[in-house]
C-alpha cells in the first residue's frame, strides 16, 4: 500500500524516533508499505517519520545510482544495496567533509548542497531483528545519514546556511500550506 508522504511542517517530522521491537504491530508490512512507497515517489530512501510514524525505522535503495557514471567503480555494490535500518545508533561519522546536492520527497522541489562527513558507523537492526555494526562511506554514508537524521527528527535544511535558509524560507512556507506540486500521496500540515 502506498502512504501518504508527510510534508514539511508537519510536526511528526521533528520528533526523535523512539526504539521499537521485533512484536511492532505489522512490522513485515509496515516495512514492505514504506518501499512501495518510497519506489511510487521516486524516492531512494523513506524513514517512518515521513510517513507520520515517529520511531526509529528508514528504508534504502540506492540501486538507481548504479547507472550513474559518478559511481561507476562502485556500480556492482550498488546494484544490490537494497537495506532495512532499525533502532539505528550513531556510533560515529568521519573523514573529510564533503558537498552534495540533496533533497527530500517531505521537502518537494528543494535542492541544496549539503556538507556532511564521507563515513558513518553505525550499530542497527535489520528487518529480521539481526544486529549489525557497520561503516559506510560515499553515496552509501550520504543517504544513511540523510535518513537518520530524519529519526532524529533533523531535516536536511537545518545544515544550510543563514542565508541558504532565507533564500529557502518563501518556499518552505508553501509546502507548509499545501501551493506545491508532486506526483505522490502527500499530507500537508492543517
Amino acid at each position: 500500500m502506498i502512504l501518504d508522504i508527510r510534508a514539511y511542517g508537519d510536526p511528526v517530522l521533528r520528533k526523535k524516533g523512539e526504539n521499537i521491537d521485533k512484536d511492532y504491530p505489522n512490522l513485515k508490512e509496515l516495512i514492505d508499505n514504506m518501499f512501495e512507497t518510497m519506489y511510487s515517489s521516486n524516492g531512494i530512501g523513506l524513514a517512518a517519520p515521513q510517513i507520520g510514524l515517529p520511531i526509529r525505522l528508514f528504508v534504502i535503495d540506492i540501486t538507481p545510482f548504479a547507472e550513474d557514471e559518478e559511481y561507476e567503480d562502485i556500480a556492482e555494490e550498488l546494484k544490490t544495496f537494497k537495506k532495512v535500518f532499525i533502532n539505528a545508533e550513531k556510533i560515529e561519522e568521519f573523514g573529510e567533509e564533503w558537498k552534495f546536492n540533496e533533497g527530500c520527497l517531505s521537502i518537494p522541489g528543494i535542492r541544496e548542497d549539503v556538507s556532511r562527513p564521507e563515513s558513518i558507523k553505525l550499530k542497527y537492526l535489520d528487518e529480521n531483528f539481526v544486529e549489525h555494526t557497520d561503516t559506510f562511506s560515499d553515496i552509501f554514508a550520504r543517504v544513511i545519514q540523510h535518513e537518520y537524521d530524519h529519526t532524529d527528527g533533523v531535516l536536511f535544511t537545518d545544515y544550510l546556511s543563514n542565508f541558504k535558509k532565507k533564500l529557502v524560507k518563501k518556499k518552505l512556507e508553501k509546502i507548509t500550506k499545501g501551493n506545491v506540486k508532486v506526483n505522490y500521496k502527500m499530507r500537508f500540515p492543517k
